[in-house]
């Protein structure tokens, strides 16, 4: 959700501003920039945050690209940790540990399954439920089938 001081930069197209200001804060802008974010902005204010986006922009692109690379380095970190649990996970003596990934995204199949069932059959199932079901079978999937893809490429780009 964007705060409401950040919305009047967006919405007079100021994007690098914007995505500095989410990065380094409100206070930061209004240090840098001599405006005041609490209130509305005026005519002049405007101006000054345009005036200041251009004559920064090198330095605004600069914090972005951090931002960005702060963004994808945390990414990696938990795709590591969530590799490092299955990996633990395979290693155990427990079966269930073992084996349920596979049971969670079968019970969410069937359930799936049987709704469209119930509806083929002209039994009208709750909407939410469905929904709800078809969420959780595209997260399951996701992370069941494209996290271990995910593994490999980044295992296979690591390697070379």
């Amino acid at each position: 959700m964007i705060p409401i001081w950040l919305a009047p930069i967006i919405a007079q197209g100021m994007g690098l501003l914007g995505n500095a200001a989410l990065a380094k804060g409100k206070e930061w802008v209004e240090e840098k920039t001599g405006v005041k974010l609490d209130q509305p902005l005026s005519a002049e204010d405007t101006l000054k945050l345009r005036q200041f986006e251009a004559d920064h922009q090198e330095e605004l692109l600069r914090l972005q690209l951090e931002e960005n690379k702060l963004s994808a380095e945390l990414a990696l970190a938990e795709i590591k940790a969530v590799s490092d649990r299955w990996a633990a996970d395979m290693s155990s003596d427990s079966w269930l540990s073992k084996n349920i990934r596979p049971m969670t995204l079968i019970a969410l199949l069937a359930g799936y399954f049987m709704f469209a069932l119930l509806s083929a059959w002209g039994i009208n199932a709750n909407e939410a439920y469905v929904s709800l079901l078809g969420q959780w079978g595209m997260l399951v999937m996701t992370a069941y089938f494209g996290g271990r893809t995910l593994e490999k490429v980044i295992e296979m780009r690591s390697s070379k």
